[in-house]
């Protein structure tokens, strides 16, 4: 049951190729002509592959550019590279937005742009509105990473206060049209929120960020210039408008995870699970409790943790660690439980997530861990490292959320 969690696993991640998410799409869609230059850039952990790909198909003068985080680069012959942090922006970042606009701000009426644009867009390339610096912007991303805020709220708040998200792009690029390839890590694929919508409207008003960030409580804890900045009035100037096309997303690779189990009836129980990581497991819980054949129940989203602790993980290895813990007691059957990062890490650790069983807990207690007491500090990675349930692939090039995996075979079947 492992082997058929990690190889569902894997086939979520081979759906999610960006090579093949773009060729795809070219074989109905093919660019149209530029009468000057192409101006392409691709940014996000998938940029390399995407880019790879799209220059295979243009023609005439082009100018390239890929911006990745420091695991997924590599080499693309005609093209300029670049890397930088994730998930916390760093001076490499800001290096590679600023080269962005530079070239964005060469574009003409007789070029055309195109933008490949997947997950981790948003925290590689940090372009801080004018007032704003890149620590600044360094200390909001860690207040929103473990404020326990969606991705989609964390989005809105990135996007007021940079100067290519939330539609940027599209300001600096003006008057080239643009054409941007998308692959979405956001759950429900809102392109306003896939690496904070580069070429897309913002996801809602400066004001909406605000009320957002009192009413968690945190707003406090933004530095002054942040705060100073958010509650002046924006810039309501109508964006140029794009052709944005959606051409991967964590859906696909669900239905790859469906299509591929065998000796299990498969069922997609939820493409939208969200939400704090205990309410997740729940969630997961119950449905394998319902189970009266084997099964594969399958789960798509992207959880949330609050961080109480310390320690180390993600939200897929907390997910997972939970999972471990209330199993035995809730669960009077055979099962197996993997939850992945489609990017191969999950928060600040070289994991992808955690593949847990029944007897996951058993092992803890002979190898001397308290999974409870790691739980409550945040660290997941420690416990689940105990005893070899770590899920890890290095970085895969791609990224489309998170993918859950339950595989149940109750005692009777």
């Amino acid at each position: 049951m492992r082997s058929l969690a990690r190889s569902m696993f894997d086939r979520a991640i081979s759906a999610a190729d960006p090579s093949l998410a773009v060729r795809r799409h070219l074989m109905t869609h093919p660019f149209p002509h530029a009468d000057g230059r192409w101006i392409a850039i691709a940014i996000g952990k998938a940029a390399p592959a995407m880019l790879t790909e799209a220059l295979q198909h243009l023609s005439g003068p082009v100018s390239a550019l890929g911006v990745t985080h420091h695991e997924n680069v590599q080499a693309i012959e005609g093209a300029e590279i670049m890397t930088a942090g994730h998930p916390v922006p760093d001076r490499a970042g800001q290096a590679a937005a600023e080269r962005i606009i530079e070239l964005l701000s060469q574009a003409g009426p007789d070029d055309r742009v195109l933008a490949l644009i997947s997950g981790g867009g948003s925290a590689l390339v940090p372009a801080p509105a004018p007032g704003l610096s890149l620590q600044d912007k360094q200390i909001t991303s860690r207040v929103l990473l473990e404020s326990g805020l969606d991705i989609n709220q964390m989005n809105l708040v990135r996007q007021h206060l940079s100067r290519l998200k939330g539609g940027g792009f599209l300001r600096h690029a003006a008057p080239a049209p643009v054409t941007a390839l998308i692959l979405s890590d956001v759950i429900g694929d809102d392109l306003r929120a896939i690496a904070s919508g580069p070429t897309v409207s913002p996801l809602g008003s400066r004001a909406e960020a605000l009320g957002l960030l009192k009413d968690a409580g945190i707003f406090e804890r933004l530095p002054q210039p942040v705060q100073a900045h958010l509650q002046q009035q924006q810039d309501d100037t109508p964006l140029p408008e794009a052709q944005n096309h959606l051409v991967g997303s964590n859906g696909i690779s669900l239905d790859a995870m469906h299509d591929g189990v065998r000796g299990f009836t498969p069922r997609i129980v939820s493409r939208s699970l969200t939400g704090d990581v205990a309410d997740a497991a729940g969630t997961i819980l119950e449905a394998a409790r319902q189970v009266t054949e084997a099964t594969a129940l399958i789960f798509g989203g992207e959880t949330t943790v609050r961080i109480r602790g310390t320690g180390r993980g993600g939200r897929n290895q907390e997910l997972a660690l939970r999972i471990a813990l209330a199993g035995p007691d809730r669960l009077d059957s055979d099962w197996v439980f993997l939850s992945g990062g489609t990017d191969g890490r999950d928060g600040p650790t070289d994991a992808a997530g955690g593949l847990v069983d029944a007897g996951t807990m058993d092992r803890m207690v002979a190898a001397g861990v308290d999974a409870k007491a790691l739980l409550e500090n945040n660290d997941s990675y420690a416990a689940l490292n105990a005893v070899d349930d770590l899920v890890i692939t290095g970085a895969t090039g791609t990224n489309v959320a998170d993918v859950q995996v339950m595989l149940v075979r109750p005692q009777s079947v």
